[in-house]
């Protein structure tokens, strides 16, 4: 497999956040499903501000960060790998359904090894979740 340029990712993650809106979970519902084999990181279910720390990042696929949300407010997300910001976007929660924003990177992107991934939500009754998935 080849690896592609790294991207210009502050404006590019803006420009390939994808943003919908899907009909409102309920409590026992997951926001997002596994992310299957393809799957870094799934936080199935975290409300107010939150964020995740991990490893195993490979540098020669592309890397996918999904995050979901409900509750009226908003969700402002950020990825940094090896401590570069790779991904900063938000995502709206409305109150009567869910919200869905994801950002993809090329490869090289985001660095093999650890990362981390914060999400600063607009009010503590926020629930969200997030899945990285480095698709082959």
């Amino acid at each position: 497999m080849r690896v592609r340029r790294m991207a210009a990712i502050t404006l590019a993650a803006a420009a390939a956040t994808t943003a919908m809106a899907v009909p409102a979970a309920g409590a026992e519902d997951v926001l997002l499903p596994h992310p299957g084999p393809e799957g870094l990181v799934w936080v199935p279910e975290r409300t107010g501000d939150g964020g995740v720390a991990s490893g195993g990042a490979w540098d020669r696929l592309p890397t996918v960060l999904t995050v979901a949300c409900e509750g009226g407010g908003s969700v402002a997300v950020s990825m940094d790998s090896q401590q570069e910001r790779v991904a900063d976007f938000s995502v709206d929660c409305p109150a009567d359904g869910v919200g869905v924003g994801a950002v993809t990177m090329d490869p090289g992107v985001v660095k093999q090894g650890s990362f981390t991934i914060g999400v600063d939500a607009s009010n503590d009754s926020i629930r969200w979740s997030l899945t990285v998935t480095q698709p082959e």
